[in-house]
């Protein structure tokens, strides 16, 4: 039997086409705990609301219906219908208004809306063996608006942001104050923050999500106006907040007066009655003279680096850089007045018609987008009109050439600011005068013009093999600093007197650790303490212990974070505390969050980490949250721990969170926090050490970098395989394994001597300890100096 069945005739002919086992319920008969596999509901469709999809990509239908007539009370006849999955494809396609519905095999739950309706509602799948039973009309008794794409047009009331009230689920307009672009959440939703107002003056924030990006508001700058309909409001802070509900959809309309009103939306059915064009128009005029101008985007050729801002153009290539970031290569029809930055791909990686990416080479920018952006990136099509927003272009100066600058465009991690990126529909008239204004560019005078010479950055993380390869050539060519120093023997640096500078060419004999992960260690900036990095059984240990003295767990009453004790699986009786802090603009997701942990050890600190945005362990006074002992991360973010240093911090009361959590868009980062708790956070380096040897001796060097040497961030190295192996494959280029090295050299420079000096001093200046002994003596030393200096790798020619 199919689940929908259509029936047409009277209701005797509906009656007669339904199971005889059937038993029909009226509307006050309805009970929660009941059993209806074998029971029918009957009714007569009075509200339609169109199909949608709900997150999990489950179809959903939404009908009313109107209980028998023949009822003891009217009250609480009208009941929500909720159909599910192909049956609510099914059911959308024959149900019109006025129809007489039989539900057959439905589930009953309770009501979470509170409409003047039944206080639970009807629930019909397939996987519930629910039957829809639809006895239609005679096509001449129904109005010509119910054979359109939207069957029925309900009359929407709209609710004013100043009557809001907590658990309602209502339809609203509003003008848009502050936004962020769809952006990917860690699952398979995208999310958008829109901060609402009307002609009340009341602010309304919305957290939106859904899995399709296209389904939420197509907005495109402040002063647009939406119109959403089915929003959830909940009360968070004593401040009304908007989420997605069931049936949730969203019309945009362009601000500005004059404008045509065509709302944009990716919905097919949609009603917009005469009375939503007036109120569309009226909130015009109330945004044109309540709003301030629209920060206007900035062409290419007005660009005034460093600066940030908002950016029309035209995709015509895109390429992926590594698993962080992608290359997007665009133009907006003007030429930039700067040299600007070329990403060194593959040819063959970048999509895009080749052709014109060179017939525009001179028109084009690279924009570098990272983290969050990069899936959006990837959905682009080329030739899509986009607008990306908080676009910060910067001055570039090379070391080895620093009379030559160039510009860098990045679209940076986040959402700060309302950073991101959203596709323009063509049918914008914007978007169509933008076109026209590409199609008019004379390309045949761009393509002849000459290009400013300047160097080309290349991206040497995501391209370490290819970059490595194209520096097998004279050093001389590739050196970042000290090009005046001639090329100095080893035992001309051993047994000359300090300080001085050299250059040496050299080949890598060996370095140390072999273990390239345990070159990173803890370095302060301040003091200049060095410190190794616990591993995962040292920092468990480490945490236990600055937690064994604390006072016994329970919640806090403070002014900025709110509480909550949770019990821990698999221990008994234990807890952690977790104070969330607040902000006062957003709900907070988890994945945007800041909790505070009091006793967690590092399984549970690990865990939650995956979840929210970032975690600080802290214990309890008698009156305040602070710090545990800084042995401990005094942050922890995703798969990274911020430490910092003992002996420089001087840590400041928890409370400093508040003022950072009240700012517009707080920037839950490590250096943030760090400065508002008074610690002086420690540095991830790499310390190694190389053993040259040019022939004439053998000079150990000492390296201590933060990523400048290997092109990465130390930090990532102990938690990314990724660089853990660009790492290897460097070394591996440098001092090749089981290799004769006759034909493999060095050139590196720097303040050799220097060290030499510091070293020779550190002993007291004896004969034993001089620069020519010094390889014998250098290691059981109680405490090591190092420099920083540049090596390169080349081949002997």
């Amino acid at each position: 039997m199919m689940p929908v069945q259509v029936v047409k005739g009277s209701l005797r002919v509906l009656k007669k086409a339904l199971p005889r086992n059937l038993r029909r319920v009226e509307p006050q008969d309805l009970q929660l705990g009941q059993d209806y596999a074998e029971v029918c509901f009957q009714g007569t469709v009075v509200i339609i609301c169109q199909l949608t999809t709900l997150g999990n990509g489950t179809s959903f239908f939404k009908i009313v219906l109107q209980g028998s007539e023949d009822s003891s009370s009217t009250a609480g006849t009208l009941i929500n219908t909720l159909v599910f999955g192909k049956l609510a494809e099914d059911c959308s396609k024959h149900v019109h208004k006025g129809d007489t519905v039989v539900v057959a095999g439905f589930g009953l739950a309770k009501s979470i809306n509170d409409d003047g309706r039944h206080g639970c509602h009807l629930e019909v799948s397939d996987e519930a063996g629910s039957t829809i039973y639809i006895c239609t009309r005679p096509s001449s008794t129904r109005n010509a608006s119910e054979t359109v794409a939207m069957p029925v047009v309900p009359k929407y009331t709209y609710t004013p942001l100043n009557n809001l009230k907590d658990g309602t689920v209502v339809n609203l307009y509003g003008a848009v104050k502050f936004f962020k672009p769809p952006y990917a959440c860690k699952g398979t939703d995208y999310c958008s923050v829109v901060t609402l107002v009307d002609q009340s003056n009341t602010k309304l924030i919305c957290t939106l999500f859904n899995t399709n990006k296209d389904a939420l508001p197509q907005i495109y700058r402040n002063g647009d106006i939406v119109r959403f309909h089915r929003i959830k409001v909940r009360e968070f802070s004593g401040q009304m907040q908007g989420i997605t509900s069931i049936g949730f959809a969203a019309l945009t309309f362009d601000g500005t007066i004059g404008t045509p009103v065509v709302p944009r939306t990716s919905s097919k059915g949609f009603t917009f009655t005469d009375e939503d064009r007036k109120t569309v128009e009226d909130m015009r005029i109330w945004v044109a003279s309540n709003f301030p101008s629209d920060v206007p985007s900035a062409k290419l050729c007005a660009i005034q680096p460093p600066m940030f801002f908002e950016f029309i153009c035209q995709l015509v290539g895109k390429a992926k850089v590594d698993g962080y970031s992608y290359l997007l290569k665009v133009w907006d029809g003007t030429k930039c007045p700067f040299p600007s930055w070329k990403v060194l791909v593959k040819e063959d990686d970048i999509e895009g018609d080749g052709i014109l990416i060179h017939r525009l080479r001179n028109l084009t920018v690279d924009i570098v987008v990272y983290d969050n952006h990069v899936k959006l990136a990837k959905s682009l099509k080329v030739g899509n009109i986009i607008k990306m927003y908080n676009l910060h272009v910067k001055t570039h100066i090379p070391e080895d050439k620093p009379e030559v600058s160039y510009l860098q465009f990045h679209l940076h991690g986040g959402t700060g600011y309302g950073r991101g990126i959203i596709v323009l529909q063509e049918s914008e008239t914007d978007v169509k005068e933008f076109k026209a204004f590409l199609d008019s560019v004379d390309l045949t005078e761009s393509e002849h013009s000459e290009r400013p010479a300047f160097p080309e950055l290349e991206t040497t993380y995501s391209q370490l093999g290819y970059s490595l390869d194209r520096c097998q050539q004279l050093s001389i060519t590739v050196l970042t600093d000290h090009q005046h120093l001639d090329v100095t023997a080893l035992n001309t640096i051993i047994n000359s007197r300090s300080p001085q500078q050299y250059r040496v060419r050299a080949k890598l004999r060996r370095f140390e650790p072999v273990k390239l992960h345990q070159s990173v260690k803890l370095h302060c900036p301040m003091c200049n303490s060095l410190q190794e990095v616990p591993d995962g059984p040292q920092l468990d240990l480490i945490i236990q212990e600055a937690s064994a003295s604390r006072s016994n767990i329970g919640l806090q009453s403070t002014s900025f974070c709110e509480s909550v004790l949770w019990d821990i699986e698999n221990q008994g009786q234990c807890s952690v505390a977790v104070h969330f802090v607040e902000h006062a603009e957003l709900l907070q997701n988890p994945e945007d969050s800041l909790i505070l942990l009091e006793g967690g050890k590092l399984k549970e600190i690990l865990k939650l980490s995956k979840r929210f945005k970032g975690i600080i362990p802290v214990r309890s006074t008698e009156d305040s949250l602070v710090l545990l002992d800084l042995s401990v991360p005094f942050f922890w973010q995703g798969n990274l721990q911020y430490y910092g240093c003992k002996h420089c911090s001087n840590p400041k009361a928890m409370s400093n969170l508040g003022a950072v959590a009240a700012q517009e868009d707080p920037s839950w980062d490590s250096t943030t926090i760090a400065q508002a708790l008074g610690v002086v956070p420690l540095q991830y380096v790499f310390v190694m050490k190389f053993t040259l040897d040019d022939g004439t001796g053998l000079l150990d060097a000492y390296l201590m970098d933060c990523e400048k040497f290997f092109q990465m961030p130390a930090s990532e190295v102990l938690i990314n395989n990724i660089f853990q192996e660009n790492m290897e494959k460097i070394m591996e280029k440098l001092c090749p394994a089981g290799k004769n090295l006759d034909g493999l050299s060095c050139t590196c420079t720097g303040y050799l001597q220097k060290l030499l000096e510091l070293i020779y001093k550190h002993f007291g200046g004896s004969h034993a300890h001089s620069p020519s002994n010094l390889s014998a003596h250098f290691l059981p030393m109680p405490s090591v100096l190092f420099v920083c200096f540049s090596i390169n790798i080349s081949r002997t020619l």
